[in-house]
């Protein structure tokens, strides 16, 4: 099936009223919402209640959206320190279900929801799904893992409220993945990007890209680059689209970009976002980078107040030529905890994926940063792998590949780095978040 261009597309909002809504009206909804979330933390949180105590802010004080920031910060580590049901707004026997991420503590970051959040995440869901061009009529392979996990359920809620026909394969198994795909006439796809560019790749050799019926790719869950979603559009011939959650705020659905890529659109009658400078917490202008921290207006369960994703981007509040009115933030630069300091220099794993990706040919956009500390200074390795016909040239050409890698990564990052070159499916492939980054540093 041909990917869809801009000239033959047919735009589908699944709510006009919320995703055309007037700036004024919008906040008068969020101001409505916040007011309501405010008071019920208060007084059924402890932890808020003694926060905002802290603060000397009590709910009278806020009014309107407009107040939002007089209201107290909440970070992972507060989720954890909750560990599991201390957030709880609602008796426990209310909760219908609960999600997790893993911590570095061996504690989970858990997210409880009631029925209502469950419907709602559903909603925002297929919200995401009709902006990608996808109907009821659609047959959609979910590969991000079910469990804990948001992602498999997320989309599996969100093809239910659309609708679709959600094929719930989990990751794993590449070569089952690929006989259901092409087997129950899959539609469209979703899973991590580093997967969804293994999973095309693995299409690509076997030989069966023609025979699928796929139209539609939805990635997120982890940083990716324009450059990367265009090489899985090129070997799938599909148009991908890149979905935004995490289990704090509902998990998939927070936000997904249209058809053109001109940033996410975040469901803002759920999900207030502000871009706050990470050191000053002072707002950003539109198109300034700075921290993504988002206040749940309507959840139930676990509602949460400002909380700091880490994650790192820029709002747009203009009008998207899709005709929606809802913010948009740009894709991710990287996370504040992801950020590796190399000698003094702020690098991103997105910013070694853009430079790979722009030099082509021979090298795949899969690889590994590697950072070590050897006689007190910083060593970036960067392991990328390349065609194998190249290690059949001679010395020499292998040399200059790895000489132009060098060079265009000193130059992107501004930092230099040893460059390895390997092998074809060297690197560990990913089913679920990619592991880009090993910090051997005792920092």
């Amino acid at each position: 099936m041909a990917a869809v261009t801009l000239e033959n597309w047919v735009e589908r909002i699944r709510d006009p009223k919320i995703e055309c809504m007037s700036a004024d009206e919008m906040a008068a909804l969020q101001s409505k919402r916040l007011v309501d979330v405010v008071n019920r933390v208060y007084n059924n949180v402890d932890f808020y209640h003694k926060k905002m105590k802290d603060l000397g802010v009590e709910p009278g004080d806020i009014k309107g959206i407009e107040d939002i920031n007089k209201l107290p910060f909440t970070t992972k580590e507060d989720l954890r320190d909750n560990y599991p049901f201390g957030l709880l707004a609602i008796p426990k026997k209310d909760v219908v279900r609960v999600q997790g991420t893993s911590g570095t503590t061996g504690k989970l970051t858990l997210a409880s929801y009631s029925q209502k959040d469950v419907d709602v995440w559903g909603e925002c869901v297929a919200r995401c799904l009709t902006m990608a061009g996808l109907t009821e009529e659609d047959i959609i392979h979910v590969c991000y893992g079910y469990g804990l996990f948001t992602g498999g359920m997320g989309l599996d809620y969100g093809a239910k409220a659309l609708g679709a026909t959600a094929i719930p394969m989990s990751a794993g198994n590449t070569k089952r993945q690929m006989m259901c795909m092409e087997d129950f006439g899959a539609t469209a796809f979703a899973c991590t990007p580093s997967y969804a560019l293994h999973l095309a790749e693995s299409l690509e050799e076997a030989g069966v890209v023609d025979r699928l019926k796929l139209k539609a790719g939805i990635h997120g869950a982890e940083p990716w680059t324009v450059e990367m979603r265009k090489k899985i559009e090129s070997i799938l011939n599909i148009n991908c689209f890149d979905i935004y959650g995490l289990c704090e705020i509902s998990g998939p659905g927070v936000a997904q970009d249209c058809i053109h890529h001109a940033g996410l659109h975040i469901n803002v009658d759920y999900f207030y976002p502000e871009v706050l400078n990470p050191a000053t917490h002072e707002a950003c202008a539109d198109g300034e980078t700075g921290e993504l921290v988002f206040t749940t207006l309507a959840k139930e369960a676990m509602p949460l107040l400002r909380y700091r994703t880490k994650d790192l981007t820029s709002i747009d509040h203009s009008m998207c030529a899709c005709g929606r009115t809802t913010p948009r933030i740009s894709k991710f630069t990287g996370r504040t905890d992801d950020m590796k300091v190399i000698r003094g220099v702020n690098v991103f794993p997105t910013q070694v994926e853009t430079a790979l990706l722009s030099i082509g040919g021979a090298v795949a956009p899969h690889y590994l940063m590697i950072v070590d500390r050897e006689d007190n200074l910083d060593v970036l390795t960067v392991m990328v792998e390349v065609d194998e016909s190249m290690f059949s040239d001679e010395i020499r050409k292998l040399d200059a590949l790895k000489n132009k890698i060098s060079g265009v990564l000193k130059q992107a990052l501004g930092v230099s780095a040893r460059v390895k070159l390997v092998e074809p499916k060297t690197i560990q492939r990913s089913e679920g978040k990619a592991v880009r980054v090993i910090d051997k540093r005792n920092l």
